[in-house]
């Protein structure tokens, strides 16, 4: 396990959660309200080269370092200015109930 500095938590990202609102016709737009402002770490992780219908798409990884919060759902983002990061999923990285590590991927606003 690697040591970490919490000094290094240097990135101000505001927490997301997603808002579906109901367009009243049987449709819906999945939106998202500010939830929290934090400090973060962010750490790119990889790059990868997929192919869709219309062309290549690079999808970005990153790891973003947090304090450890009870609150986090699938579905989350972080946002900092205009990147957003998807939350795919975190973890404890020493089990000493003090961070979180959550894989995210950069998406389109």
């Amino acid at each position: 396990m690697r040591t970490f500095d919490p000094g290094a938590f240097s990135a101000r990202l505001e927490l997301l959660s997603p808002v579906i609102v109901r367009d009243g016709q049987g449709g819906a737009t999945e939106t998202f309200s500010t939830r929290d402002a934090l400090w973060a770490r962010i750490e790119p992780v990889s790059i990868a080269l997929d192919e869709e219908a219309n062309g290549e798409v690079f999808r970005l990884t990153h790891e973003i370092w947090i304090r450890k919060r009870d609150d986090l759902t699938p579905g989350m983002r972080f946002r900092r200015g205009a990147r957003m990061f998807a939350i795919k999923g975190w973890r404890d990285p020493d089990e000493s109930g003090r961070y979180l590590v959550c894989r995210c991927e950069e998406v389109a606003p």
